[in-house]
């Protein structure tokens, strides 16, 4: 983890060096989720407006939806259980948040279509904050929904939705909101953040600056402890909550216990990723690097209980591809696959997914009065 005492590197582009200014309080003090919401998501010059798309090979990272296609197949299999469980008269939502390049999606209506008659009914929608994600998924997702005749829609936020039935699902959305970086000192919290030093970005650190919502911050840590919290990632399953009506939300993504978090990290997760690698200090690139942090599961869930929703299933991605039938999804692959060669990276592309996503799990929720006549797939 980066220093937080040590002074960021590089000269800000002045673009994104005017949205640090304006995102200062009044001592140019900028707590670190704000740093954050810029670097990553103001327009034109955010880190997610930038065009080439980040993901995959040729980007900064891969998400499990660029390593094989069966990932998304093995999630169609279970929007396709949550379905049956629904009344086959009404509309179906399936909804991604954060949908990038839109690949996951992708996939999944690749899968969805080996069953034409379960399509019709079936609503697609793109909610992402980036306008050059959000065309770079709509394109993708497009050339599939539309010869399938499926409506494909994009919006900046589920509550444009209204009351809704059907999938939710956030892949690796959490882990990139902005995140509050809080220090434990005496018997309260500190706000660690940043502040313009001409041209830089150095580290700064005030006394915190607002309450936290949700639960309740940990008091029986250790003195320097740094935890990191996301309102926007609560505020984003609290406003899911409010607005599915039947259905699962299903979030994918990367993270540990809130007691994991500060036994096993009490230097904070974040995380600045360029080219595949980790590591450089976060606060060096600002718009040029992603930046991700663990997901706070005991806070997720905690969250998702008070707005309503209830825990059907927490588990290993590994354990809900398994039970979403992915083992019969790569035999029927080997059996399709066109040689020797091709089979070969099949399997190790599989091994990828299996054993290189560990820290992984997958949560699913229900609305409130669906707990008590649905079970999770097997």
């Amino acid at each position: 983890m980066p220093d937080e005492s040590s002074p960021a590197s590089r000269d800000v582009e002045p673009r994104l060096r005017a949205r640090l200014e304006d995102a200062a309080d009044e001592k140019g003090f900028i707590p670190f989720d704000r740093f954050m919401d810029v670097a990553l998501y103001a327009d034109e010059v955010g880190y997610y407006q930038r065009s080439p798309s980040p993901f995959g090979g040729a980007g900064d990272f891969y998400t499990a939806a660029h390593v094989t296609p069966l990932f998304g197949a093995a999630l169609a299999e279970r929007v396709r259980e949550v379905r049956r469980q629904l009344d086959p008269g009404r509309p179906f939502h399936l909804v991604e948040l954060g949908s990038g390049d839109g690949r996951l999606l992708r996939d999944c209506l690749t899968q969805l279509a080996r069953y034409p008659d379960e399509l019709p009914g079936i609503e697609v929608t793109v909610v992402e904050r980036s306008p050059t994600r959000e065309s770079a998924a709509a394109a993708a997702i497009g050339g599939v929904a539309r010869p399938l005749g499926l409506s494909l829609q994009s919006r900046d936020s589920v509550a444009t939705l209204g009351p809704f039935e059907g999938v939710v699902v956030a892949n690796e959305l959490l882990d990139a909101q902005p995140i509050r970086r809080l220090r434990r000192a005496g018997d309260g919290w500190t706000e660690l953040g940043v502040r313009l030093d001409g041209d830089r970005v150095v580290p700064a650190e005030e006394p915190a600056l607002a309450e936290v919502p949700g639960p309740a911050l940990p008091t029986d840590v250790e003195p320097g402890t740094i935890l990191e919290v996301s309102p926007r990632a609560e505020g984003i399953v609290r406003e899911v909550a409010d607005h599915l009506v039947r259905g699962v939300f299903v979030a994918l993504d990367y993270g540990m216990e809130e007691s994991e978090l500060v036994r096993a990290h009490p230097e904070g997760t974040l995380a600045a990723v360029r080219a595949h690698r980790t590591g450089g200090d976060p606060r060096a690139a600002p718009g040029e690097t992603d930046l991700s942090a663990f997901v706070n599961f005991s806070r997720i869930r905690s969250v998702a209980a008070t707005a309503g929703l209830s825990l059907l299933a927490d588990r290993r991605q590994s354990e809900a591809l398994g039970a979403w039938g992915f083992e019969r999804l790569l035999q029927t692959a080997i059996s399709a696959a066109p040689d020797a060669e091709a089979e070969v990276r099949l399997r190790l592309a599989v091994k990828s997914l299996l054993f290189g996503f560990e820290r992984f799990r997958v949560l699913e929720f229900l609305p409130g009065g669906e707990a008590a006549r649905a079970s999770p797939p097997r």
